[in-house]
């Protein structure tokens, strides 16, 4: 019998039906199988979401996320009255939720979908939900796990080599991965912000359907997932903005200012604390510091300089990526003409003198941010911005994550639309009582 071609199926995890609905007409355009309305969009918008995506797309396969794990019979009852052709349910429910579920289905003519995100054993757990009557199974890397770099790929291998089971997979899948999943087993392709962040959904889809049928990755730019082997790179790409936002508005610096515009600046600290006026410190540490990391000095924000023109030559020649000062800084033409990334909290004429108090390599504060030895630094026109060196891949993927998702948002402004009227700020307004 000839081979199946693989299905793509979009998941619309938006809040607002009016956003998921123009997705969902473009990747369709573009190819698109199977119209998934996402757990954000059904608890944003209730089941009327499946009813709206049934009554525009009649022949198109619409799946319901529920993400059940209790009740499965009233939730995959109500999610196949709304129109939904698959429901999903969490692998890690109850024995008795999934027999529900599926005895549910059969009744209601919906189709089961167990997704093991979160199992513990989910090769032993997939062979039990075979067992149970499950009619797929979806091998699924959360967006949270996708954050610190979890690709569901090899897991995807694992299970289709002992379940019988059609297999879906989910987990940050793009152009490039989509044709590894057909190989490793997938027969359906859920894929989620590679075309719903995209500024152009048809073509997006076009693209991941095309890798998919050829069985050929399409290298893409966009929508990966970064590791600690390139965590710089991915620093590099997005704005102090989107890391603030990605830190939950945390870890930038107040006060601190650029002196160099049009600048990027990402390294990672050498710190140092001195006394304040005294610059033998942070001169001393060019010579210790390595090519490629930030200095951070903390002066207690004094207003006389630590740091000039001359230190400036001397960073630049050891190969420093910038100096960020919570003090004063001087000789500025000259540090802006080398272009050298440098942030401070003033500008002065006068220096301070050389004594040599201070301590080299500790944690300090600088701009009312705690920085220690390593962590990630990052500036721009806009600012610095600390990231701890333990969170450094997390943050750097979902500070992407969000730049990708303004991409998309800039796309529906342009087409004639406003940032209050895409994001329906008032319909999420905290209710007062």
């Amino acid at each position: 019998m000839p081979e199946e071609e693989p299905i793509l199926q979009v998941a619309l995890d938006f809040p607002d039906l009016h956003r998921a609905l123009k997705v969902a007409e473009e990747a369709v355009k573009g190819g698109a199988d199977w119209l998934e309305a996402g757990t954000p969009l059904i608890k944003g918008e209730g089941l009327n979401a499946v009813r709206e995506l049934r009554r525009r797309f009649p022949r198109k396969t619409i799946v319901a996320d529920m993400k059940t794990v209790d009740t499965g019979s009233l939730e995959i009852e109500m999610a196949a009255k709304a129109g939904a052709d698959v429901v999903i349910i969490l692998g890690s429910s109850d024995d008795s939720t999934v027999r529900e579920a599926v005895e549910a289905g059969r009744r209601y003519g919906a189709k089961i979908m167990v997704d093991i995100l979160g199992v513990e054993n989910p090769v032993e757990r997939a062979a039990r939900l075979e067992m149970l009557g499950a009619d797929y199974l979806c091998v699924h890397v959360g967006i949270d796990q996708q954050m610190k770099g979890i690709d569901p790929i090899s897991l995807l291998r694992e299970i289709s080599s002992k379940c019988r089971l059609p297999l879906a997979v989910a987990g940050g899948i793009n152009s490039e991965t989509a044709a590894k999943a057909v190989e490793a087993g997938a027969r359906i392709v859920i894929v989620g912000g590679a075309i719903t962040k995209a500024s152009n959904a048809e073509e997006a889809a076009r693209k991941i359907k095309e890798a998919m049928l050829s069985r050929k990755p399409i290298p893409s730019e966009a929508y990966k997932k970064f590791s600690v082997e390139n965590v710089k790179a991915a620093f590099l790409r997005v704005s102090t903005p989107n890391i603030s936002d990605a830190m939950h508005r945390k870890g930038a610096m107040q006060g601190i200012a650029p002196i160099t515009p049009g600048v990027k600046m990402v390294g990672q600290a050498f710190t140092v604390r001195t006394y304040p006026g005294d610059w033998a410190k942070p001169v001393e540490v060019i010579d210790e510091a390595k090519p490629g990391e930030v200095i951070v000095i903390d002066a207690r924000g004094c207003s006389e300089a630590v740091w000039g023109e001359l230190a400036t030559w001397s960073a630049l020649v050891k190969g420093i990526s910038g100096v960020v000062i919570d003090g004063a800084v001087r000789d500025v033409e000259e540090i802006r003409r080398l272009g050298f990334p440098c942030f401070a909290r003033s500008i002065t004429a006068r220096a301070g003198e050389p004594k040599g108090f201070g301590e080299v390599n500790v944690e300090v504060e600088c701009g009312g941010v705690r920085v220690k030895p390593g962590d990630w630094i990052i500036g721009d026109d806009n600012g610095v911005v600390v990231v701890p060196k333990d969170l450094a891949v997390e943050i750097a993927n979902r500070a992407e994550d969000i730049k990708e998702k303004e991409e998309r948002i800039r796309s529906e402004i342009k087409a004639g639309s406003t940032l209050s009227k895409v994001l329906r700020l008032r319909k999420w307004e905290k209710v007062l009582g």
